[in-house]
């Protein structure tokens, strides 16, 4: 059975840094478009970073500049290094592997919450 597990997250103070890992089981995930997205309270999931097979990437606007997605193939693992965390960020991050209309594939999140 595919899992997809998230870690890193806690509890950070404002302009804080935090990263994020992603890992699978029986996948690889090189072969995937994986993406992090996010969730806050009374909200819906959003999109936070996504990055290609190519390794080409996209952020949304809110984190441009903050938030840096990356690959480590060799450990099967996709990252999320969040700096200058604002209270805003405080979310649920999930991981997300998706191959074309095959296979999608979400972790169960980790908790991040920016505070003082």
């Amino acid at each position: 059975q595919v899992q997809i597990v998230e870690s890193g997250g806690g509890l950070v103070q404002p302009g804080g840094s935090l990263r994020l890992s992603c890992a699978a089981s029986r996948i690889t995930l090189s072969s995937y478009v994986m993406g992090w997205y996010r969730q806050a309270p009374g909200k819906q999931r959003e999109l936070v970073a996504t990055i290609t097979l190519t390794d080409s990437t996209n952020y949304a606007d809110s984190v441009k500049g903050r938030f840096t997605i990356s690959r480590d193939n060799a450990k099967n693992t996709v990252y999320l290094q969040m700096n200058s965390l604002k209270p805003e960020g405080t979310a649920v991050y999930y991981c997300n592997a998706r191959l074309d209309d095959i296979a999608d594939y979400w972790g169960q999140g980790t908790q991040v919450t920016v505070s003082s």
